[in-house]
């Protein structure tokens, strides 16, 4: 089968996830990409420059993946007389600009120029796309559930011809599918070295942050009860890597500072200092605002880190039941309690880390790419 992959904002976590799949599908799939800058005129003019990269080619598809960046009803105005009407077109949400949370502060982050408002327009555009959809893929059970619970009240905004009755004909063309991650790049090679040193004594329990150093990744709370920990006295050491798309945030420069010694990285880590860090870390500790998925936590856990994350979000959805209550805390006191336990009883959180490592794998493209190649072509 012949796949066409859209992927107007093709960087970061959508450019792995493009690439990881083509790489590991069945399918024949020819990506067509922009670069993942300006999100906002990606969603209002990707579909334009990707209809033409796609009327210079003359390959015809058999079935069409696109991203929730791309506006799918234009760009199928667009291509009318090229793609066949038999043609399946899937979309897989990522995100959406309906649920992702905004900044407390209204003069920062995505939606500044609305003074913290949020734009209904480039919701339209995610809603509009799932409309011309013939398939709907969301990356997790929290995700669909929260558009969905949302997407009425969007509607009820405007004053008339609202279209609620599309809502049921969206959820019943829509399902959870996780988002596969390249996972076996993270093994540990046969020449591998630990970062602490042979004939060493053992270094103090290490904490990894390896998420995007962004507001809604709420960096703030994870200094905090930091600092309070280093205030009691307890031993740990903290590696904080993961993308940064402005400049280092304020928080985390008085944090740094505070914390002295006890960091061992802040920056940019390439992918093998990456692997390193990860097979290093005993602990890896989300306080996220918002999280539709969780690459890079599961990426943690894969490497037997010892998660502990907020108890809402995607969170439950990755970890076992029977492991919730080692795992996951309600409220920064709660929080507190499960770090503390964690850097005190390192070899129980290790064991912890070990046995959830095979609950990771199962995200591995080898096991998902199957799952995808099916479901793209069949359309219920």
């Amino acid at each position: 089968m012949k796949l066409l992959l859209l992927s107007p904002y093709h960087t970061g976590s959508h450019r792995a996830w493009a690439e990881g799949y083509a790489r590991y599908s069945q399918h024949e799939v020819r990506p067509l990409t922009l670069p993942g800058h300006f999100w906002k005129w990606r969603l209002q003019g990707g579909a334009v420059s990707l209809a033409r990269q796609f009327w210079e080619q003359e390959f015809v598809p058999d079935g069409v993946l696109a991203t929730s960046l791309l506006d799918v009803a234009t760009w199928l105005g667009l291509v009318r007389g090229r793609v066949p009407a038999h043609v399946p077109i899937s979309l897989y949400m990522h995100e959406n600009q309906l649920t992702y949370p905004l900044p407390e502060d209204g003069t920062t982050g995505p939606m500044r120029r609305q003074m913290g408002e949020r734009d209904r327009h480039y919701a339209l555009i995610n809603y509009k796309s799932m409309l011309a959809a013939d398939q709907v893929f969301f990356n997790s059970h929290y995700h669909q559930e929260s558009f969905f619970a949302a997407l009425p009240n969007l509607l009820k905004h405007f004053p008339d011809f609202n279209e609620l009755e599309n809502i049921p004909l969206l959820q019943s063309k829509s399902q959870v599918l996780p988002v596969g991650i390249d996972l076996q790049r993270l093994n540990l090679t046969a020449n591998h070295q630990p970062l602490t040193a042979s004939g060493q004594p053992p270094a103090a329990p290490l904490i990894l942050w390896n998420q995007r150093w962004e507001y809604d990744k709420n960096p703030a709370a994870f200094f905090r009860a930091l600092l309070a920990l280093a205030d009691e006295g307890v031993e740990f050491r903290v590696a904080l890597c993961g993308e940064n798309f402005r400049q280092r945030p304020q928080e985390f420069t008085e944090a740094i500072d505070r914390l002295g010694s006890r960091v061992i990285h802040a920056g940019y880590a390439d992918e093998a200092l990456y692997r390193e860090l990860l097979w290093a870390a005993n602990i890896t500790l989300s306080t996220a605002h918002h999280e539709f998925f969780g690459i890079s936590i599961l990426e943690a856990i894969y490497c037997h880190t010892f998660p502990i994350l907020p108890n809402r979000l995607s969170y439950p959805e990755l970890i076992p039941v029977s492991y919730h209550g080692y795992c996951l805390y309600k409220g920064e006191g709660h929080l507190l309690e499960k770090l503390r336990w964690g850097l005190t009883q390192p070899d129980k959180a290790r064991q912890i880390g070990s046995e959830l490592a095979g609950v990771a794998a199962a995200y591995d493209w080898s096991r998902l790419a199957p799952q995808y190649d099916h479901l793209i072509i069949k359309v219920t």
